[in-house]
């Protein structure tokens, strides 16, 4: 049986509006295996985006116990859970977030300015990201020269950069067209099967949860069985021509030869 990567227990969410307490999430349990490639779904206000940001650890439950790995997010102070998140969890939005200044390249390589890698190594592991995610030849493009899926791409890329243990998707296809959704799910697709990426995705579309490995549906702040699809029933890679043949966590490019991230 495989391990679990994400496990709560008990976990609640609250806010205080005014003299109001507001229950988001009510003591939800749930495991995610590692290596899973897990849909949320359900109806707006449902807590979706609070649970993705819990395990992402952008913030904190108000009761429970919430494991990453070895790591338990509901006892970290706001300094150790930034710490973490730059060490362990890849972000990907519906709107990517690119600094419009900056080249493509530029902005794959800001979460790696946190660490004490050399300009020549996060350059390196800048185009092994890019290669992965098929945009090498526009590392000099600055977001305004790209288009709606390649700057996706290229926030995925920045995501991925740091080789992360998890990668939490919040609407990433939410702002794009069917078409350029299906090769941005498919990419992701290809991030959890070859690369090994734990990919735990927010989604209102029926049709991109068909490329995760399994649903679940959150109503009123509860976790709800949807349904699970077996191995073989999982969509094919939209673009195999495309497939990119790199190495992220181990740095190899099958097309160059050239070695990066270790």
């Amino acid at each position: 049986m495989t391990e679990a990567i994400v496990s709560l227990k008990g976990v609640t969410k609250s806010y205080t509006r005014g003299k109001q307490s507001v229950e988001v999430l009510q003591s939800l349990d749930l495991d995610i295996a590692s290596g899973d490639f897990l849909a949320l779904m359900g109806p707006s206000g449902s807590g979706k985006t609070t649970l993705l940001n819990l395990i992402g650890g952008l913030d904190t439950p108000s009761g429970g116990e919430l494991r990453v790995g070895d790591a338990r997010l509901d006892q970290m102070s706001s300094s150790q859970l930034t710490k973490w998140r730059a060490n362990h969890v890849g972000f990907v939005f519906q709107f990517y977030n690119l600094l419009p200044v900056l080249s493509a390249e530029r902005n794959v390589e800001l979460p790696l300015l946190l660490t004490s890698l050399s300009a020549a190594e996060r350059m390196k592991r800048v185009r092994i990201a890019l290669g992965v995610v098929g945009l090498a030849e526009r590392a000099k493009h600055k977001p305004g020269e790209l288009s709606g899926g390649q700057a996706q791409r290229v926030a995925i890329a920045r995501a991925i950069v740091a080789d992360p243990t998890l990668l939490v998707c919040d609407e990433p296809t939410g702002d794009l067209d069917r078409k350029t959704a299906d090769e941005i799910l498919g990419l992701l697709q290809i991030l959890n099967r070859e690369h090994g990426k734990t990919i735990i995705m927010v989604t209102h579309d029926p049709k991109a949860a068909e490329f995760a490995t399994h649903t679940l549906h959150l109503d009123k702040g509860r976790l709800v069985e949807a349904g699970e699809l077996e191995q073989d029933e999982r969509p094919v890679d939209v673009h195999p021509s495309e497939r990119p043949d790199m190495d992220v966590r181990a740095g190899r490019s099958a097309r160059d030869g050239s070695t990066g991230a270790p």
